[in-house]
């Protein structure tokens, strides 16, 4: 008798099954989202604090920064640097020198997820070219902010391996970063997200 195939899908406190290989919008829930990110430690748990510092806090900062570098950046795009790490509710935050070991098709795995979650909160499955290179900046300036702050980096070791976008002064004065209790940053990440999604009609 042949085995079954194993379990896909995960099981979200709303009662959801996010199928993994296959994840449909409809499955997907900014509760369920919120909750899980607020729980996944950034740099492994690896910093200072009593808390981890998680990445709905992570995801609450790359937004403020999008702002920051683009003043004029319509709100659906700064959705979408809310919910640019949102795969990591189910699949946790993989540390990037392990998932350049895991190679390209981890990659490819986070964005099925993440268009998924794009299209149930009516953004396109990818942003434009220009949006995502905007977030990727953003992505790195809060790396580094976190390096130096958090993760135990010398600046100058953290200049070497995040990027420094131009236009904003990096440093703890203009962006201090405290880790949040869970339940603190859930509620942070969900207040933003209605304001946003407000926002963007």
């Amino acid at each position: 008798m042949a085995e079954p195939a194993p379990r896909a899908w995960q099981r979200m406190l709303s009662g959801r099954r996010l199928d993994l290989l296959d994840p449909s919008p409809l499955d997907v829930e900014i509760e369920d989202v919120a909750h899980g990110l607020s729980r996944v430690a950034r740099w492994n748990g690896q910093t200072r604090g009593d808390w981890a510092f998680s990445v709905a806090q992570h995801c609450l900062l790359v937004e403020r920064l999008a702002g920051e570098l683009e003043p004029g950046l319509p709100a659906r795009w700064r959705l979408a640097a809310l919910l640019h790490d949102a795969p990591e509710y189910v699949v946790g935050d993989l540390i990037s020198p392990f998932k350049a070991a895991v190679g390209l098709d981890y990659k490819a795995f986070e964005l099925r997820l993440l268009a998924a979650v794009h299209l149930r909160f009516s953004l396109p499955a990818r942003p434009p070219g220009q949006v995502e290179e905007l977030l990727k900046r953003c992505d790195h300036a809060a790396a580094y902010l976190e390096a130096i702050q958090l993760a135990g980096f010398a600046e100058k070791e953290a200049r070497r391996y995040f990027k420094r976008p131009r236009g904003l002064t990096l440093d703890a004065v203009h962006f201090p970063l405290a880790p949040l209790p869970p339940d603190e940053a859930k509620r942070a990440y969900l207040a933003r997200f209605a304001a946003l999604q407000a926002e963007a009609g």
